[in-house]
């Protein structure tokens, strides 16, 4: 893992110098009970893309923390939409983070999970014929799975005409699949944001005015707004904004206290 992108906390307990990998991992830790964390990336006036792709908003302050995210998840929940869109290859991470991973007692890998109600995809795509753990996808009890599918994924039907989140999160914890991350695209986030099932976001705000026209970071159907205390902020030196917001946790540390490495 490299230290190499200065990232400094600015709030709540400002710290003096940059964050090694391991300050940041403490930041970001596990928690004890299931979790589903959302990860995105935005520009200043809140587009969820650049040309078309969220690579054009993220830099390597952002590449540095979603990597962290993908080593401390149990399974990498994605949408089949972005899944095809973003090109998704296999979850491979590097050594020494499968060694952090082996050393807490997690498997190597985490778990791809798909959410697809029409079972479009392809199972020749990397992210399914050369991953290291056999994907699950989320669908309905009607979608048709197409030629070669089942041989590289485990389909768990939950719901008839639309995928049941809620109990699709059951169905993976019972997989042993606790700690969640969500990396898109926004109708899933507003899917399981109207279903009461995000615990934290992650957000990193890129110093950015892509101007009309791409979409938020969430879509579909208005919901109920739910509060999600903001947890800490980060600053890289390019300008980057990163901004995790949870529920359900213990208020800030005190000032000046430094964090767990």
């Amino acid at each position: 893992m490299s230290d190499a992108t200065p990232i400094r906390r600015i709030w709540p307990a400002p710290a003096s110098g940059p964050l090694d990998d391991a300050a940041l991992t403490a930041l970001y830790a596990r928690a004890d009970d299931p979790r589903l964390r959302v990860n995105f990336v935005a520009s200043a006036d809140g587009a969820v893309t650049l040309d078309g792709y969220s690579a054009g908003l993220s830099g390597p302050p952002d590449k540095r923390v979603f990597g962290l995210l993908r080593m401390l998840c149990d399974g990498l929940l994605v949408a089949a939409g972005t899944l095809r869109h973003e090109g998704y290859r296999a979850v491979r991470l590097s050594e020494p983070r499968r060694a952090w991973r082996r050393a807490h007692g997690l498997a190597e890998y985490p778990t791809l999970v798909v959410v697809s109600g029409s079972l479009r995809l392809d199972p020749a795509q990397a992210a399914f014929a050369d991953a290291p753990v056999r994907p699950v996808v989320l669908t309905t009890g009607t979608a048709v799975a197409p030629p070669g599918l089942t041989a590289v994924v485990d389909l768990v039907r939950v719901g008839r005409d639309a995928v049941d989140l809620a109990a699709g999160l059951a169905d993976l914890r019972r997989r042993g699949l606790g700690q969640l991350l969500c990396e898109g695209g926004p109708h899933l986030f507003g899917a399981l944001t109207a279903a009461d099932l995000v615990d934290e976001l992650c957000l990193t705000v890129a110093p950015v005015l892509a101007g009309a026209g791409p979409g938020r970071i969430t879509a579909g159907p208005g919901s109920t707004p739910r509060s999600l205390p903001l947890r800490h902020t980060l600053a890289a030196a390019d300008g980057v904004l990163m901004l995790r917001y949870a529920r359900d946790e213990p208020g800030p540390p005190p000032a000046g206290a430094a964090p767990a490495g």
